[in-house]
């Protein structure tokens, strides 16, 4: 029997409770056999508040929760030792696929691992902005104009914003921190 990736659904901000709880009753339960890994894929996040640039995480997958384990044998029946170990988890829904949850492939469980190490490498803004949007400025020598947004450059964290001064179109270059959706 091998191991294999499932999703659980679980209540809404229980993800990592779901994920504790079972890594806590893995070798009380004698579960190790079973189960490999747990996952619950998050990226930094960066915002402002108050001026002041924070960096923080933020999940993926709200909801949900990424197992590798053995859960059914080789004639693809459910086996009920890990089964029912799962399921008398608290804020666990249950698994995606109901009473016959389906295996997840591998190439989606590496591309979510890529997704989790290439937020570890630089942080991505909070807020995305689209091209042509309006927006409003909150700080610096252009503070409360409103402007819309004419080019995006996400690795550098920096926009391009034609403002209006003195009847005339201006363009601005502004760091996403510096401005809010109006």
């Amino acid at each position: 029997m091998t191991s294999q990736w499932f999703v659980l659904h679980t209540l809404s901000g229980q993800e990592l409770k779901v994920k504790e709880s079972i890594e806590k009753r893995l070798k009380t339960d004698e579960m190790t056999d079973y189960i490999k890994e747990i996952l619950v894929p998050m990226e930094k996040v960066a915002e402002v508040r108050g001026g002041k640039k924070t960096v923080t995480t933020r999940k993926l997958y709200p909801g949900y929760v990424f197992i590798d384990m053995v859960l059914l044998d080789d004639s693809k029946r459910i086996i009920e030792k890990p089964w029912y170990f799962i399921r008398d988890t608290q804020g666990l829904i249950g698994f995606v696929g109901g009473d016959r949850p389906i295996p997840t492939p591998i190439e989606e469980i590496e591309s979510v691992k890529d997704q989790i190490s290439d937020s570890e490498d630089h942080e991505k803004p909070k807020v995305t902005f689209d091209i042509g949007e309006t927006i409003k400025i909150n700080d610096g020598p252009f503070l409360n104009f409103s402007g819309v947004i004419e080019e995006v450059e996400p690795e550098r964290g920096k926009l391009k914003v034609t403002v209006n001064i003195f009847g005339r179109n201006t363009p601005v270059e502004l760091e996403y921190w510096q401005i809010e959706k109006a």
